[in-house]
């Protein structure tokens, strides 16, 4: 089989588990962007983040960001992006202030969150890793909804991040009758992300795929994580990691090593070594 796209998921997979790319990896990458493959990241991070990376990779293309919801080269100019309705985000937010939690209203240059102090310390900890301080812009506010009251708000997501974790169970049951608009995305037991319906980073990958003229059977995907599974089984080719959950790797058609293990610079090597290069294969008339 010839493949024409590699799409690679970006925390617990190119990244190792300190946050850093490891050199096998910068040139893994390099490698396989030397024989035509076109190389995007699908990820949930927002635009900013991802974009930081994919210039670390020398990766040139439009990037799969906000977990489908919006794919763009350059942040001025997206391809292709989802949002949520603004009067639908002030009801959320509305409801969502009964509830003792923090929300985060994502957009690709800023966030506006509220400032409520979550006593979990280790879920403190993780609240807007996602965001790059240098290049996004994080705003904090005393509430949410007064903020917005006045001037609309049509966020890519919204990340909510609980205190009890039963408040997560009925706000996801409530937001999901209540409205069609949007989809409830349970990361852990305390948080949770609402997305547009339809969303997500398998119908983000087809989308640039269509745009792009290659067919699913030409792509290679690379995730570790529960919303990777989706695009794994999807692809021509779909590799979980070492550090990937049993139901990953089952999903998957090959598992590849640990994220320390330089998993992404092991499946290159595997699969696209003996691959000529696409350039080669059009002047043969084997592809078009």
């Amino acid at each position: 089989m010839i493949y024409r796209m590699l799409a690679i998921n970006i925390d617990g997979t190119l990244l190792q588990s300190n946050g850093k790319l490891h050199k096998s990896t910068r040139e893994a990458i390099e490698y396989v962007q030397q024989k035509g493959i076109y190389v995007t990241l699908v990820t949930s991070r927002t635009f900013p983040s991802a974009k930081k990376i994919a210039k670390a990779l020398k990766i040139n293309n439009n990037l799969i960001t906000h977990r489908g919801a919006y794919i763009a080269k350059e942040i001025s100019r997206p391809v292709h992006s989802s949002r949520i309705k603004d009067t639908v985000t002030y009801d959320i937010v509305r409801l969502l202030e009964g509830f003792p939690c923090q929300i985060r209203l994502v957009h690709e240059h800023f966030s506006l969150a509220n400032k409520y102090k979550l006593n979990h310390n280790l879920l403190s900890k993780t609240v807007f890793t996602t965001g790059d301080p240098i290049v996004y812009s994080q705003q904090f506010v005393d509430s949410i909804g007064d903020a917005i009251a006045d001037e609309s708000a049509n966020p890519i997501n919204i990340e909510v991040y609980f205190e009890f974790k039963e408040d997560l169970k009925d706000i996801q049951e409530a937001i999901s009758k209540m409205y069609h608009e949007v989809e409830c995305v349970p990361i852990n037991d305390l948080r949770m992300d609402l997305v547009p319906t339809g969303v997500s980073k398998l119908t983000g990958l087809l989308y640039l795929a269509e745009r792009l003229g290659i067919k699913r059977n030409e792509i290679v995907t690379i995730g570790d994580d529960m919303d990777d599974m989706e695009m794994i089984q999807a692809s021509g080719l779909g590799v979980a990691m070492g550090n990937a959950p049993f139901e990953v790797k089952r999903a998957a058609d090959w598992i590849t090593r640990s994220q320390n293990q330089h998993g992404v610079a092991y499946v290159v090597k595997e699969h696209f070594r003996k691959q000529p290069q696409i350039e080669f294969l059009r002047k043969l008339n084997i592809i078009k």
